[in-house]
Parts: structure tokens; sequence; C-alpha cells
């Protein structure tokens, strides 16, 4: 390893390379500034102080540390031609790379820090300086708090069991966390379960440093973990069938978990390949042994070295380590150095241990119960205990339903004076309902069932932001499903935030409730000889992928993170009309005699002569399930990024482009109806890569620059199991016509739908928003692709209408040359509607 670089030298860029981590660790803490040369190139290495306008998140190229380190040789040639670099650790930069005034410029780092770009924060007076010593940094408030908000909201790994995730808010970057165990007490599978959580099931990078268990052993307890089989069978190695495909599909993953199970393992051999493994999330040490052994490094009276040793590592590298300690005993636990700390312990229940997490500083901060699962090498959640209680077996649960506790939990930002908007007497009643459900007073609790009933039955007018909708779903949701005798009862179900409704069904009236149109049973499998299995068929798409999907996001998560930014309008249903037609909404009578409203559109006479030609085409939501860009496992915050990465999913946040046609749509529909204060809208993965392709074919200046982004590991393949199945199922059933096509259409909506299922009593086995956007997205970006190809070819399009139907003007019995005419997926129909006729929908 490396030598410390020292304080201040003129560095060339091969050595500076070598000790990047090292170089940037002493920008950050200490201020330091290092001049680089590489050839006749310079640059200087300089903290954020020096260069404040780095920390705006799209001012400056920025790359991650590892990357940095790989192109280092081009970032300082980019930088000395002027071109600031930012160096960031994750999401959060943490130094940046400046030009140096080549006429100016003294040849001492020291010196040209001060020709570098004004500071943003303090250091030590000229007087220290002269003295020859390195002046330290000292940070102003405004810098630090500039910092803090600019690294957004944490998004460290967790450990995939809720209780303990909410007790600990997950691992921390740049922290040392202990898990402190009895042996034999499982402690070891508190770290399992991080690393599988955070390679298995998000894709990123883990460093599993095996000090006790081998690399086979560590196998064999995911293998179990993952499929529930016996982990004593396993070691045997004995395996089922299923277990050997689930062994084959951990294969295609391999490369995110890296083991480390070499004999002479000490924390400074961790320390050294840490930081040689590109985007790092994840150290895990299993285990430091309390017993002294001679053959292991990683125990005894080496234990507290050891740890100050791991506690820089994830300083330097701003990643969480978390650590095994197979001991419970105080006196060598306080001489760890750890940031946070989680103790398992016995509870009276022999089901059950309790977690206690503790931090450094403030003590006792929460704690979970955990059920063991040593057979299938795991731990189950067992819930968190209460808010307010931290330890203590026996301490009571939170009085009150789960819709209770949601009300709660939305109105608090309000309640807490955070948020304002809410009249002093709502505030009153919902403030009044957390006190009463944080104390477990019953009594106070009954009282406030009516006035909680009437604030939810009248509720105020609440903004569109996040806080608002929340609180107002939890509202709603109290005020339809929990009358006030039932206050304080038990409830089953959680609730679900409301979401904006899709298009009106044909056959319901423009004032009829918002729907998604399922039923209750609609979530569950069809029967055995059912026409069209949809559902059925859906799930074992996704259960055979070998990306290990996540198809139900947690409740608890649905209401942070991307969840939020999503909506019905990312579709980007076009619902547009040529500017010079009119249109207009005429009552209509169907033929089972319900009224409904329809579209009539005015063609003016210098179109000529001609008729409506309407295109509907066939299967546009089963179709875009062919090959839909989606991201099968949970969603990262991945920040601005500089492009768009293909092979990278999600939602993305870019201004709305410009678009000069005025003969077609914008190409991104009615997502442009709906911009944030800046102008700028969220998309989804078909959109952006229909930009691309825009920008390509020079129908656009430039492609969009993306300003944030959720994303995870692209895939395209995910329902096209379901696809192929769709298809060969319409090419036979739309010959048989009748009950069985009409069922056949039905359960393929339904089994699309519950996606993203609305209502909080659909137990759907899925709540993936994104994939059913995502799915939504693609058919209309196919759908507006085809109609522009009509366009650029010459036809007259006067109306586009939702993923599927497209109003042309035409001859008589002439359709676009550019659409297949056929019943097939891909194909369309064709009707010819005359002037002042409606424009017919569904089964009119």
């Amino acid at each position: 390893m490396s030598q410390e670089p020292p304080a201040g030298a003129a560095m060339n860029a091969t050595e500076a390379r070598k000790d990047l981590y090292a170089l940037v660790k002493r920008a950050e803490e200490d201020g330091v500034t290092t001049l680089i040369h590489k050839r006749e190139d310079r640059a200087l290495l300089v903290p954020l102080d020096r260069f404040p306008a780095a920390r705006k998140p799209d001012a400056f190229p920025s790359h991650l540390l590892s990357a940095a380190q790989k192109d280092f040789g081009d970032l300082i040639s980019r930088a000395a031609q002027g071109q600031p670099q930012v160096l960031r650790r994750s999401r959060t930069p943490v130094a940046v790379l400046l030009p140096v005034d080549t006429d100016s410029a003294p040849h001492s780092s020291q010196a040209a820090a001060m020709s570098a770009a004004p500071a943003g924060g303090a250091v030590n007076s000229q007087a220290t300086q002269d003295r020859g010593s390195t002046p330290r940094r000292l940070a102003t408030l405004g810098d630090t708090i500039g910092s803090v908000l600019a690294s957004g909201p944490a998004g460290g790994p967790t450990f995939g069991l809720p209780g303990l995730d909410a007790a600990t808010g997950g691992l921390q970057p740049g922290l040392l966390t202990l898990v402190a165990a009895p042996p034999a007490g499982g402690g070891s599978l508190l770290g399992l379960a991080a690393a599988r959580k955070t390679a298995l099931g998000e894709s990123r990078k883990v460093l599993y440093a095996a000090s006790g268990p081998n690399r086979a052993d560590i196998f064999r307890r995911i293998l179990a973990a993952e499929t529930g089989g016996d982990y004593p069978r396993l070691k045997q190695g004995r395996l089922t069938e299923h277990e050997q495909q689930v062994a084959q599909q951990l294969r295609q993953q391999a490369s995110v978990l890296l083991i480390d199970d070499g004999s002479d393992l000490t924390a400074e051999a961790i320390a050294e390949t840490a930081p040689h493994v590109e985007d790092l999330a994840l150290v895990v040490v299993d285990r430091l042994q309390a017993a002294h052994n001679a053959r292991l490094p990683l125990s005894g009276n080496r234990l507290p070295d050891a740890s100050q040793v791991l506690a820089s590592l994830a300083r330097t590298l701003h990643v969480p380590v978390l650590a095994i300690v197979d001991s419970t005993d105080p006196t060598l636990l306080g001489l760890l150095d750890a940031d946070i700390m989680l103790t398992l312990a016995p509870t009276e229940d022999p089901s059950k241990v309790e977690v206690t997490v503790a931090e450094r500083d403030f003590g006792a901060i929460g704690s979970a119960y955990l059920q063991p699962d040593l057979l299938h090498a795991r731990f189950l959640d067992a819930g968190a205990a209460p808010a307010g209680r931290t330890g203590g077996e026996g301490t009571a649960r939170n009085l009150g339903s789960t819709m209770e506790q949601e009300l709660a939990e939305a109105a608090l930002p309000y309640t807490s004076g955070a948020q304002q908007g809410l009249p002093a007497s709502v505030t009153h009643v919902l403030a009044a309902l957390r006190t009463a459900l944080v104390n477990g007073d019953r009594e106070a609790l009954a009282e406030l069932g009516p006035a909680l009933a009437e604030a939810a039955s009248a509720p105020p007018q609440l903004p569109d932001t996040a806080e608002g909708r929340r609180l107002a779903s939890a509202l709603q949701a109290y005020n339809t499903t929990a009358p006030a005798d039932t206050t304080g009862q038990p409830e089953a179900a959680g609730v679900q935030p409301a979401a904006d409704s899709g298009q009106v069904p044909d056959d319901v009236d423009e004032e009829d409730d918002d729907r998604d149109g399922l039923a209750p049973g609609d979530e569950e499998d069809e029967p055995e000889g059912a026409v069209f299995p949809a559902l059925k068929i859906l799930k074992d798409a996704v259960a055979r992928s070998k990306m290990h999907p996540i198809p139900v996001i947690r409740t608890e998560e649905r209401d942070s993170g991307p969840w939020t930014l999503i909506s019905e309008d990312m579709d980007g249903e076009p619902r547009w009309v040529h500017p010079d037609v009119t249109l207009t909404r005429v009552p209509h009578m169907k033929a089972n005699g319900k009224r409904v409203r329809r579209d009539r559109l005015d063609v003016p006479d210098s179109f000529g002569a001609g008729v409506m030609c309407l295109i509907d085409r066939n299967g546009s939501y089963p179709s875009a399930c062919s090959a839909v860009p989606l991201a099968p496992n949970k969603l990262l915050h991945t920040g601005p990024l500089q492009a768009f990465d293909k092979t990278q999913a999600g939602i993305y946040l870019i201004e709305i482009p410009q678009w000069n046609h005025t003969d077609m749509p914008h190409p991104l529909g009615r997502i442009i109806d709906r911009p944030d204060e800046q102008g700028r809208v969220w998309v989804t993965t078909p959109h952006i890569k229909q930009l691309e392709k825009l920008v390509r074919e020079g129908h656009l200046a430039a492609a969009p620059t993306i300003h944030d982004s959720w994303t995870g590991k692209a895939n395209e393949s995910l329902f096209k199991p379901f696809y192929e199945a769709t298809r060969k199922a319409r090419t036979e059933l739309v010959q048989v016509g009748g009950d069985p096509y009409k069922a056949y259409k039905t359960r393929l909506s339904i089994a699309l739908r519950l996606l993203w299922p609305k209502r909080a009593e659909q137990r759907s086995p899925f709540w993936r928003p994104d994939w059913r956007m995502s799915m939504v997205a693609e058919a209309s970006v196919r759908h507006w692709s085809v109609a522009f190809r009509a366009v650029q070819d010459g036809h007259k399009l006067i109306a586009l209408r939702n993923v599927d139907a497209a109003v042309f003007w035409t001859p008589p019995g002439t359709p676009p040359a550019t659409y297949r005419i056929g019943t097939g997926f891909g194909e369309v129909k064709a009707k010819f509607v005359q002037p002042g006729d409606i424009i017919p929908e569904g089964d009119d």
C-alpha cells in the first residue's frame, strides 16, 4: 500500500492516481491543496471550500472516485484546460480539480491554493502559514449546511428487515456499525442479510471479508436464506432441483458479492483491498472474535486496533462498514471504535430476539424485534419496537389501527409546524391523535373519534406536494373505511397512497368517480381451465427472471424515495388535436342505453375533401410488453447524470425539450402539462430513449439534461414470456370471438392493472408503479412513433388519442400506408367516419 502523501506536496499524475483516496481525504478533513502535473498540464486538487460552485449538482462534470482514479490522467488534462472536474463519493461532491494560472502560478501547492478559486470557508491566519505548517481548514456553518443539503436523503444499504431498518435508518456511509451478539447468537446472519439485500436485491457491490466462515459456508447460507432450504442439509451437498435452479440464477449476480476468506485476513488487508473495488457500496466483516486465536488476526486483544482501521476505512471511502463481534461484553465493546452498535439479546419469548440500536454520544436510539430462523440461516422481521421506547421486553405495541397510525404519520409535517396550510382546528385534532397514540392513551383516542371523522369527511384543500397528497390519501381512507365507533380497534390492512386515475373507461361517463378498473377478487389467480390465466402467466414470467425482481415494494417504503414521484401522467398519452381542428364533447347514447360523451372533430375546408380515418392499434399494452425497458430491482437514487446510460432504467427529471412541429403532438404527450416550478418533468426510460432517438434523427436540437434520477440495472425481457403467451392466445381466440375472447381481454387488462393497484384492499401480487408506467409509456412511444412516420410520409394527422387511437384525414377507404391492417399485435383496424359524426370508442 502506498505511503500517505505529504501535505501540500506537488505530485505527478501517476503518484496522485495511486494516492487519490488519501489526497481527497486530506482535502476534505484538513483543507490541503495538492498541485498535480502531467507533462505540461498542471491542475490543483482542492477542497470544496475553495470552489463552492462545485456543490451544485449539474454545474460541472463530476466523477465517482473509482471512475476518476481510472481516468485520472484525462481529468488532469481537462482541468488544466480550464474545465473544473468534480470528484464525488456516491452522490456527494468531496473535492475538485481546478486549472492553474500558468503565467503566475507558484510551484508549491500551498501557494497555488491561494491563487485558485476563492475560498468558501475559513483557513488559519497568515501567521500560522508563515511558520511553515499546513493550515487546518475551519469550515463555516454555511459550508456545513450546504454540504448536508447537497448530499440529499440517505440512501445507504439496509438489512431488508423493516423493523430493524426503521430503527437504524439503514447503514450510513462513512460509519462503522458493529453487531454484537453472543457466540452462536446469529450475529453473522445480520451481516449476511445486509450483504444479500445490497448485492442480490439491489445489484450493488459488497466486499464480504470472512474471518470466520469460508466462502462455501457463505454460499450455502445465502442459498438457504433465499430458498428456505435446510442449511444442515445444504452443508451435506444435497440440493433439490429448485435449489439448483436458484444457485444457477445466483451465478448471474456473482460479480456484485466479492468474498475474501483468505488466511491471515487483517483489518489492514481489508483497508488495502476495498479502494480497488469499483462502486463499492458496503463492507461486511464477519467476524471479530473475542477469544484470542493465534491463527486469526481479527481476534483477542487485536480487536481495538482493528476496529480503528475499519472505522478509518469507512470514513475514507465514505461507505458503510458492518462488522460482527461474537460478544456482548460491555468492557470489550467499550474498547471498540464503533459509531453505531447493534446488540442482540434474548427475550422472554424464545421465538424472538431484541436488537437495541445505540449511537456514539447518544446511547440507545431505537430497538426492533427479530425472529431467528437459524435452520434457514436468516432472521425474519418481527416488528419495530414502539416509538419512543428503546429496549425492555414486554413494552406495549402502539395503540390504534394501522389506518390511525398512518393518519398521524401523514399529518406530522403539518402538526410539527414544518408545513403550513391546515386549519387550526384540524391541526389540533391531528396533533392530539399523535399524542394519544404515542402515550398509549385509549381513552383519549376514543374521545377523538367523532372529531377525526368530521375532519376526514370534509377535508381541507391540501397542496399538490408529496406531503399534501399523503395526508389527503390518509384522510380519505379514514373517511371511507374507519367509522368513528371502530376507533382504536386493530386494522388488518395498511393504507396505500392514492394515485391519479388513468383514462376513464369507455362505458363510464366523465362525471363518474375515479376507479382503477379492479374489483375484489381480481388479484386472485384464475381457476384451472380458465380461457386465459393472464395473472398467473405474468407472475410466472416475473418469478422465472434471473434478475430476482422485486414485485412488491414494501408498504412502509412507498411514501418516500422515487415512489411519490410517479404518477399516471407519466404515461405520455398524447390526447392531442390538430390546432386547426375543433373538438367538441357531445352527448351520446350507447346501445345498452347508457349516456356518455364522445368527441366530435370539425375539420376546416382548407383540409380539402376527405373523411376521418380512425386507426385503432391492436393490443397496445401487451405489445409493449415485448421489450419494455425497466429496472426489475429496487430503484436507487443516482442523481444528476451527464448522459443517459442504456444499461440503466428508471425515472428521470428533465427539462421539457422544445418541439417545433405543429402537425404532431409533443413526443412527451400530456407529461408536459404538469411541470414543476423550474419547468421540469419526471419521465420513464421509454421516453428518454425516444428523445435520444429524435436527437439522432435531427428532430430535436439536443438531448435533455438529466437533473435527477432513480435507476437500476435495465432489463427489456421481464415481461416477454407474458407477451408471447398473450400473442399466442390472441391468435387463437380472436377467431373464436364471443365470450372466450371477451374473457381473454378482461383478464389481460386486470393482470396489467394489478402491476399498480390503487386501493388498499387490493392484495395484488405486485406493487410496482414504475413497471406499470414504463409499460404504458412504451405503448405511448410506439403509438406516437408510427403516427410520426405517417406524417413524415405526407399524411394529415388530425388527432392522436390515448395509446392506441389516431385520426387521419384521408380519401375514403384509404388508410395511411405506414400502418398494417390486420388482427395481430402490431397491426391496426381502420374505420372511416364522415365529417360531423362522433368518434366511436370501445363497443360504440
